[in-house]
């Protein structure tokens, strides 16, 4: 390592080298190395540090300490955290500025130059494909999802990014072009996709290799079973579900490397292969022996919890996706799609079947004008896909609406499902509406719970490709992207941004790699199949909207919340748990940024003429959101309110939004009734005949046939639970503190205000869980909301469970 460079003398100095020399370890991860530099008096503050890497192979640089005067109050520390190439791989040397914050304008004359030549060092030329050793950031479309060139079995998926499929862009890897579709990027053979490097996980992140592992063990037994008989094969019973779980899986001995996942990985290289040739009750028996998952939460409070209506109706604002139920402003409900493809624009619910359900307390019309009635409203969007979706093997699909009464304790109560199939070439429009008991049978009462099914898996396909892969991981990394092209890492905006950008890049790619590709785990698990990466294209396209993803605006739009006079909201719903933590959550993270943005940036100009800030924020949405670039939604980052409001918007969901949407997808959807993520088989009133006599003879077996197969639910299982589970590294809100801000007397201080804000955010949850007038968190059985309690991931908290604590980046 070598090089000093003078700050503020106008120019740069020639570089002052010095050698470095191994001085000891300084635990069983880090070493120490040091080195001696003579300077001249005239040389001025230190402004940037340059290192040469002369090593055989990379090196992980921690952080440079420099001692002007050679004592420790003299120090000059470098946070780095950086993969340091070898000379022989990257001629260029690397630089690192001290942990000073400084504005484009305030950049000390020695370093102005460094400062631009590293940006340009991380946009790169655009040009060639990427090296794994590389730290070019560059724009990409979705086009690597699809494996044409596959001889066994070829693969072609639309891109995603540009006019037919809009979506936001991910890191260009400059791959070749397939050779059979000129679209498409070439697959690589490699377990390897690329990311900048540091982007990548370190050996200290908890699993990194180990996740990679077991993403390929899962993608191998995808693809690897498609032939075997048992793949289609349903649970005998719902006691049979059951025996998935096995509470000695819970209690296995925790090792020290890879815990609970190097249990998992390591029972699938020594099992896999036999479980392949078991069938039947043999293969059921075979699952639960190799993979023993523990016991969901919903299911070990309350074993009957999925089959009632209240938890049913609970679970839209207090379950995995609380983003998708709206408040019904409106009747009849009305669809926007063309009447004469998809039938009339009303929905078959009407004002005599609702006012019977809610026993004519009052009228339809008083329902809304009281703002009694709500709904998931997925009729719309999965309708255009439900014939094409039919067409694919073990999957099916309805458009589909749920209507919600608000009873005048504070819950909601289901009152009526709407399915619809579109017409075809061959049939007619079908559509129904089921309520609860129906007509008062048995008959009745199961058709419902088969609705309820059909809901629940369309509701579970949105959360994992909407609520959460889309507007989380895939319109994040437009951010991370144009943040390390434009941005300076001395820039106080991307110190704020990187702790929630970390490792998100990685997990994009591996997702691309194995979760969201042709034929991967969510086209095998989740009802559109094949279609599910264009739903969320579709979703995308009709409903992004960047000003809309601050948590107040987005309750404001789905009618969730009015904004009083005074400018704070009301909730449509008082006991709304993820409103009503988040809201806390959301008011201390705009603080936090409002007051960041107000100490570096002392009046409007000084943000305006931000030459970087503006490039940034002109970047994200021509570029990374380049499908959007022209909507009139888009802020200007022109004031201070108008940049903290951006900069929370961010770091809220990359926070709790993405902990509100993915940290209790075990705790919920491990038990498969409870969150079918498939329906396989169409509602027996719409077949008739047969399937009408079978369901009247069997009705629990038709729904468990309508459930997600064994296979399917073993797949799903082991792949919520990976992603449900916290890193031992996790940097949680409010308790890591960027090395920058402890620069500064003023920052420092806005943060600890804030930590503490988080501790008496963790407190009023607490309180809240425990409070029985509190219908929708507490009661006998059930599961409290503690998706949105701040925590520092202390293992040995009492109150610590598997879905708790706010992550600061999308992780796992």
């Amino acid at each position: 390592m070598h090089c000093w460079v003078g700050a503020e003398t106008g120019q740069e100095w020639e570089p002052i080298s010095g050698a470095v020399k191994h001085s000891g370890r300084v635990d069983d991860e880090w070493d120490m190395y040091e080195a001696t530099f003579k300077v001249p008096g005239s040389f001025g503050p230190i402004g940037a540090v340059q290192v040469t890497n002369y090593h055989h192979s990379e090196m992980l640089l921690g952080d440079i300490e420099v001692f002007p005067t050679g004592q420790e109050e003299s120090a000059v520390t470098f946070h780095c955290n950086s993969w340091i190439d070898p000379s022989h791989c990257t001629p260029d040397k690397r630089v690192f500025f001290p942990a000073r914050s400084y504005l484009p304008s305030q950049t000390p004359k020695g370093v102005e130059g460094l400062r631009k030549r590293e940006l340009e060092i991380l946009r790169g030329t655009g040009c060639g494909e990427r090296k794994e050793h590389d730290r070019i950031y560059d724009y990409d479309v979705y086009n690597d999802l699809g494996n044409p060139d596959d001889e066994k079995n070829p693969t072609t998926r639309p891109v995603l990014g540009g006019k037919e499929h809009p979506y936001p862009r991910r890191c260009r890897t400059g791959r070749p072009r397939s050779k059979k579709d000129p679209f498409s990027e070439e697959r690589s053979h490699k377990d390897h996709i690329y990311v900048p490097r540091d982007e990548a996980f370190t050996e200290r992140k908890m699993g990194a290799f180990d996740t990679k592992k077991f993403m390929s063990q899962l993608h191998a037994l995808t693809t690897g079973i498609k032939t075997a008989k048992h793949k289609d094969q349903s649970f005998p019973s719902l006691s049979a579900i059951d025996k998935l779980y096995d509470d000695n899986f819970r209690n296995q001995p925790v090792q020290p490397e890879g815990g609970k996942l190097r249990f998992v990985i390591d029972l699938l290289e020594t099992e896999l292969l036999h479980l392949f040739k078991l069938e039947g009750a043999a293969f059921l028996e075979g699952i639960r022996r190799v993979f023993k998952f523990e016991t969901p939460e919903i299911h070990d409070r309350d074993k009957f919890a999925w089959f009632r209506d209240e938890e049913f109706a609970r679970q839209t604002i207090a379950g995995m996706n609380p983003l998708s139920i709206q408040l019904v402003t409106e009747f009849p409900i009305k669809s926007k799609l063309d009447e004469a493809t998809y039938g009339p624009a009303d929905s078959l619910i009407t004002e005599e079947l609702v006012e019977e359900q809610i026993r004519r307390v009052m009228t339809v019309e008083e329902a809304v004008a009281n703002k009694k009635l709500f709904m998931l409203d997925y009729h719309d969007l999965l309708l255009p896909y439900v014939l094409k979706v039919r067409k694919l093997e073990g999957t099916t699909l309805y458009g589909s609406r749920a209507l919600f009464f608000l009873t005048a304790d504070g819950t909601l109560r289901p009152i009526a499902i709407e399915l619809t199939r579109p017409k075809s070439k061959r049939k007619p429009q079908w559509r129904q509406v089921f309520t609860p008991g129906c007509d008062g049978s048995v008959t009745g009462s199961w058709l419902w719970q088969l609705a309820k099914a059909h809901v629940l898996a369309h509701d579970a396909g949105v959360h994992q490709l909407v609520s959460h892969w889309l507007r989380t991981h895939a319109c994040t990394e437009p951010y991370i992207i144009a943040a390390n092209r434009q941005l300076s890492q001395m820039h106080p905006v991307y110190r704020l941004l990187h702790p929630h950008f970390r490792f998100t890049m990685e997990i994009n790619a591996q997702a691309r790699a194995m979760l969201i590709n042709a034929d991967g785990i969510i086209e095998g698990s989740f009802a559109p199949g094949e279609y599910s990466i264009e739903l969320s294209s579709v979703a995308y396209d009709q409903q992004w909207r960047f000003d809309m993803e601050a948590l107040p605006e987005d309750l404001i739009r789905r009618g969730m919340a009015v904004r009083k006079e005074n400018g704070e909201l009301e909730l449509a719903i008082e006991d709304y748990p993820y409103a009503n933590d988040g809201l806390l959550i959301w008011d201390a993270i705009k603080e936090w940024a409002l007051t960041y943005v107000e100490h570096y940036y002392p009046c409007t100009a000084d943000i305006v003429d931000d030459e970087e800030l503006q490039a940034w924020w002109t970047e994200v949405r021509t570029k990374g959101h380049a499908d959007k670039q022209d909507e009139p939604w888009w802020p200007e980052l022109d004031s201070h309110e108008n940049l903290a409001q951006a900069l929370a918007t961010i770091m809220w969901v990359t926070s709790a939004h993405h902990a509100a949407v993915n940290f209790g997808q075990y705790p919920m959807a491990g038990y498969i009734p409870n969150r079918p993520t498939m329906a396989r088989r169409n509602m027996p009133t719409e077949m008739g005949g047969d399937d009408m006599r079978a369901f009247v003879e069997a009705p629990e077996k038709v729904l468990l046939d309508t459930f997600p197969s064994q296979y399917q639910s073993a797949i799903v299982l082991a792949i919520l639970d990976l992603l449900s589970t916290h890193s031992s590294d996790e940097e949680y809100m409010g308790t890591h503190e960027e090395p920058s801000w402890k620069q500064d007397g003023a920052i420092r201080q806005a943060f600890e205000k804030f930590k503490e804000r988080t501790r008496e955010i963790a407190e009023q949850v607490d309180e809240w869980n425990n409070d029985p007038d509190r219908k929708n968190r507490h009661g006998a059985g059930m599961v409290p909301y503690v998706l949105l309690r701040p925590s520092d991931g202390d293992p040995t908290d009492e109150k610590m469970v598997m879905e708790m604590g706010i992550p600061n980046s999308i992780s796992i």
